[in-house]
C-alpha cells in the first residue's frame, strides 16, 4: 500500500505581501495602544494640575492666625440686661467688641493719640470675630465677673501678611544698635535718630534698601518701600532719606529707647503703604503681638463650622453644606423614582410605535438641554406660579430633579438592557407574570447599573450653579438651614459669591470650598463604583 504524502505549499508568511501587511496591522495595534496611553497620561497630568492649583491656593485657608485677649468680664458690658440672659449675652456682640478695643488700648497707648490711630488698632480684629466669646460666655455665666482668657481670628489683611501674601520682604539682621534717642537740634520738634554700630552695618542696610529701590522701581513703584527695625516688641519706621548715620526713624510701638541691646531687624517692605490693605503701624502692632507671644497660627476649623460671613476670616461653609444636602435629598426623591419607574414603562412594558420612539427622542434632548434653561423653567413654575419659597432647597431641589431625570431614564434603561433575555424567558417559562419577572429577576441584576447612572445624575447636580441662580438661591444666608423649606444656598452657589468678593482673603477661601465641593463628588462616585462592584453579576 503506497502512502501519499502531500507535498507542502507555501505558507502565506513566506508572501513578502502578507508579511508587509502584518507588519502594518502590528504597527497599528502598537500606535492605537500609545495614543491610548498618551491620552490617559494626559487626562492624570492635567488633572494633576487642577488639582495642585487649586491646593496651593486653598492651604492658606485651612490654617489662619488667633490673637489672645484677657478680658475682665463686667456685667454692665457683657450682660447689660442682668447675668440671667444667656441669650443677651451671646446676642450682646458690642459689648465684647468694646472688652477687645480697651485690651488694644490698654497694649498700645500710643493708637490713642489721634482717631486715626484707634481706626487702625480696631481693625486688628474685625467686630464679627467675638461671636465665639460671647457664645461661649453665654453658656459659663459662672464666668462674670473673672478675667478669662479668649483666642480670636485676626483681621484677615494681616492674616494675610503673617502668611506672605500682602508684600514681599527682605529681611536684614543687624548688630547691636549704638542709640536710639531723641538729637536736640535747634528745633524742639526734630524727629528721633537711630545709629548702626558700624559702617559696615550701615553698609549693608543701604545695600539692601538699594535692592529694595530697583526692585520697586522695576514694578513702577520707584520709593515705594517702608522699612521697619524691630527688636522685640520695640519697632520704628525708618524716614527718608536712607544715604548717611544717623537715619531719622518714627515711633511705631514700644520704647524706641530698647532699640539698643539684642539683635534688631531691619524688615523691608517692598510695597507702598498706599498701595496695601494693611498699614505699617498695623504691621508693628501685629508683629509686636505676635513677639508678644499672643499670635499664634492654627487649623481653621471655622471652615467648616462656620456658616457664610461678610468678613472672609470668619466665613465658612456649614451652611452650604447643609443647603447642598436638603437640595440633593429633595433631588434624589424625585429624580431617582420617577426615572427609574419610566425606564422600567419605556424598557419592559411600553409598545414599540411612534409615540414611545418620540418620548425616547425627546428624553434623549432633554439630557441635553443646557442647565439654565431648567433654571428658568422652575422660576416660572415653582417661584412665579406655584408660589413656593424663594431661595429654599426645596425649590433647588425640584429644579434640579428636572435636570437630573433625563440622565437617570437613559442610565436606567442601559441597565435593563444589560440583563439577559434569557433571565426573562427562564422566569416566564416558570410562570412568573410579567410583573413577578420585572420586579424579581430584572430589576435586581440591573440595580447596580442603575445606582451607578442616579449617583453619577445626582453628582452632576451637585456641582450645578446656574439654576440655583435663577431661583435665588444666591443670597446671602448666615444661618443654618433648618429643612427644605428654609432660606439656604448651596456650595456651588457660595463658591461662584466668593469668588467675586473684593478682598484678597477670599480667594483661599474659595478654593477651599472648591476642595470640599470636589471631596463630595469623588465620596459620591466612589459609593457608584463600590455599588457596582458589589452587586454587579457576570455571565
Amino acid at each position: 500500500m503506497t502512502k501519499l504524502i502531500s507535498s507542502p505549499g507555501p505558507s502565506r508568511f513566506d508572501d513578502p505581501e502578507a508579511l508587509s501587511r502584518l507588519k502594518k496591522r502590528h504597527a497599528a495595534e502598537r500606535r492605537f495602544r500609545l495614543y491610548g496611553q498618551l491620552a490617559i497620561s494626559f487626562a492624570i497630568l492635567f488633572l494633576g494640575l487642577l488639582i495642585v492649583s487649586i491646593g496651593s491656593q486653598a492651604v492658606s485657608a485651612f490654617s489662619h492666625h488667633q490673637v489672645t485677649f484677657h478680658l475682665p468680664l463686667n456685667e454692665e458690658t457683657v450682660a447689660p440686661n442682668g447675668p440671667g440672659d444667656p441669650e443677651a449675652v451671646e446676642e450682646n456682640i458690642s459689648g465684647f467688641y468694646q472688652l477687645v478695643r480697651e485690651d488694644l488700648a490698654r497694649t498700645f497707648p500710643e493708637a490713642g493719640e489721634t482717631p486715626a490711630r484707634t481706626r487702625e488698632v480696631n481693625a486688628l480684629v474685625t467686630r464679627l470675630a467675638v461671636i465665639p466669646m460671647a457664645r461661649e460666655t453665654s453658656e459659663h455665666l459662672d464666668w462674670l465677673g473673672e478675667t478669662r482668657r479668649y483666642r480670636t481670628a485676626l483681621s484677615d489683611d494681616l492674616d494675610l501678611y503673617l502668611k506672605g501674601a500682602v508684600a514681599d520682604e527682605i529681611e536684614i539682621s543687624l548688630a547691636e544698635i549704638l542709640r536710639a534717642e531723641q538729637i536736640r537740634a535747634e528745633d524742639s520738634d526734630a524727629p528721633p535718630r537711630i545709629r548702626l554700630t558700624s559702617a559696615d552695618e550701615f553698609a549693608s542696610l543701604r545695600d539692601a534698601l538699594a535692592r529694595a529701590s530697583a526692585l520697586t522701581a522695576d514694578r513702577g513703584e520707584a520709593g515705594g518701600f517702608s522699612v521697619l527695625v524691630q527688636n522685640g516688641a520695640n519697632l520704628v519706621r525708618l524716614l527718608p532719606p536712607y544715604d548717611s548715620q544717623p537715619l531719622l526713624f518714627e515711633p511705631m510701638t514700644g520704647t524706641p529707647a530698647n532699640l539698643a541691646g539684642g539683635k534688631p531687624e531691619a524688615r523691608i517692605i517692598l510695597l507702598p503703604e498706599s498701595a496695601r490693605n494693611v498699614t505699617d503701624r498695623q504691621i508693628a502692632w501685629t508683629l509686636a503681638l505676635q513677639e508678644q507671644g499672643r499670635i499664634r497660627s492654627s487649623l481653621n476649623w471655622a471652615l467648616l463650622t462656620n456658616s457664610d460671613s461678610t468678613y472672609p476670616e470668619i466665613a465658612g461653609v456649614l451652611a452650604a453644606i447643609v443647603g447642598s444636602l436638603f437640595t440633593m435629598f429633595v433631588t434624589a426623591a424625585i429624580a431617582i423614582p420617577i426615572g427609574i419607574c419610566a425606564a422600567l414603562y419605556l424598557e419592559e412594558y411600553a409598545p414599540k410605535n411612534r409615540v414611545t420612539d418620540l418620548i425616547e427622542v425627546n428624553i434623549n434632548n432633554l439630557a441635553a438641554v443646557p442647565s439654565i434653561v431648567f433654571g428658568l423653567l422652575g422660576a416660572a413654575v415653582f417661584l412665579n406660579f406655584l408660589a413656593l419659597p424663594r431661595s429654599a432647597p426645596l425649590v433647588g431641589g425640584l429644579v434640579l430633579g428636572l435636570l437630573t431625570l433625563p440622565t437617570v431614564i437613559i442610565a436606567a434603561r442601559a441597565a435593563l438592557r444589560t440583563v439577559p433575555p434569557s433571565i426573562r424567558a427562564a422566569a416566564l417559562g416558570l410562570g412568573a407574570s410579567k410583573t413577578q419577572t420585572v420586579f424579581h429577576h430584572v430589576l435586581p441584576l440591573a440595580a447596580p447599573g442603575i445606582l451607578t447612572g442616579a449617583i453619577i445624575g445626582m453628582a452632576r447636580a451637585l456641582g450645578e450653579t446656574a439654576p440655583l441662580l435663577l431661583i435665588g438661591m444666591v443670597a446671602f444666608v448666615a444661618e443654618v438651614p433648618g429643612g427644605p423649606t428654609d432660606e439656604a444656598t448651596a456650595l456651588p452657589v457660595l463658591i461662584y459669591k466668593w469668588s467675586t468678593g473684593a478682598e484678597r482673603a477670599w480667594e483661599p477661601n474659595t478654593a477651599a470650598a472648591i476642595l470640599v465641593l470636589l471631596t463630595f463628588m469623588v465620596v459620591m462616585n466612589a459609593v457608584a463604583v463600590f455599588l457596582r462592584r458589589r452587586f454587579e453579576r457576570r455571565w
